[in-house]
């Protein structure tokens, strides 16, 4: 019999994190899941770290792929899933022992993305802070972290995640893509329920720094989803000129339409 829950477990060269991350899996109230672990040709003692969990319990799924980036990762991943509700996890994050069980708790709403509140830890230990949810902000700026959950069958309605965006924001862009012909019915619980490592190095460290990347990601994702932008915001200054109380309500939002990356290139993408 399927499971409730497949957790996609991306990982490349992340022996020193995945038994945290398992771990946190294994602790889960909430039992009827399946784990799909996806080695994406790592180099290190990644499958050997594996091997101990797949001894440890069943549930615990394995695949080593050649190298193709997280998104190719989770898409692998996805396509093998079992059941009908996915979260993703990536290798060096964790998640708290009643994520499952208090996401299954939303499951009769049918939203199309449920998630919850969030903490750094590692090399910081803080409130990873999210502005509420509303399909209008995420377009402009992410809004949900990458461990959400979601129907196998909205994936497959959609491209899945972008293999283009190799140096990240691939999460941004696949609730865009994901939520644009939805419903729109995305559940924030009020639970801190997942846990994102920071590391001195890591894609979004990397990404932060080279504007030019950045910048890159920006443009592919605005141009990929235009009629969106269009539909909901018109050009760039309407943005400015019609929505001058929202702007003064909303320091986030204020703050998103003054990055001078994403107004470099709303000029030249929005004419």
């Amino acid at each position: 019999m399927a499971p409730t829950i497949s957790i996609i477990v991306p990982c490349y060269n992340q022996e020193n994190y995945l038994d945290e991350c398992l771990q946190s899996v294994l602790d889960q109230t909430y039992l009827d899941w399946e784990c799909i672990i996806i080695d994406d040709g790592s180099t290190d003692n990644t499958e050997k770290v594996v091997r101990k969990w797949l001894n440890k319990d069943s549930r615990f799924k394995y695949f080593k792929k050649i190298n193709g980036g997280v998104s190719s990762a989770r898409n692998f991943g996805i396509e093998k899933a079992n059941a009908e509700w996915i979260l993703p996890l990536d290798g060096d994050d964790k998640i708290a022992s009643q994520y499952l069980e208090f996401a299954t708790n939303e499951f009769y709403k049918n939203p199309d993305i449920i998630y919850c509140k969030a903490s750094f830890f590692g090399k910081t230990n803080e409130e990873f802070i999210l502005d509420n949810f509303s399909y209008d902000l995420i377009l402009l700026n992410n809004l949900i972290f990458c461990s959400g959950f979601f129907k196998k069958a909205a994936w497959e309605k959609t491209r899945g995640y972008d293999t283009n965006l190799i140096h990240g924001f691939e999460d941004w862009d696949f609730w865009i893509e994901l939520l644009k012909n939805s419903s729109k019915k995305v559940i924030r619980m009020n639970y801190l329920g997942f846990y994102y490592r920071r590391k001195d190095v890591s894609r979004d460290v990397n990404i932060n720094k080279n504007l030019s990347q950045k910048e890159e990601a920006f443009r592919y994702i605005f141009n990929k989803h235009q009629d969106e932008y269009f539909k909901i915001y018109g050009t760039y200054f309407d943005i400015v000129r019609q929505n001058k109380k929202l702007l003064s309500d909303n320091k986030k939002l204020t703050e998103v339409v003054n990055e001078p990356i994403l107004k470099k290139i709303a000029r030249k993408f929005i004419k």
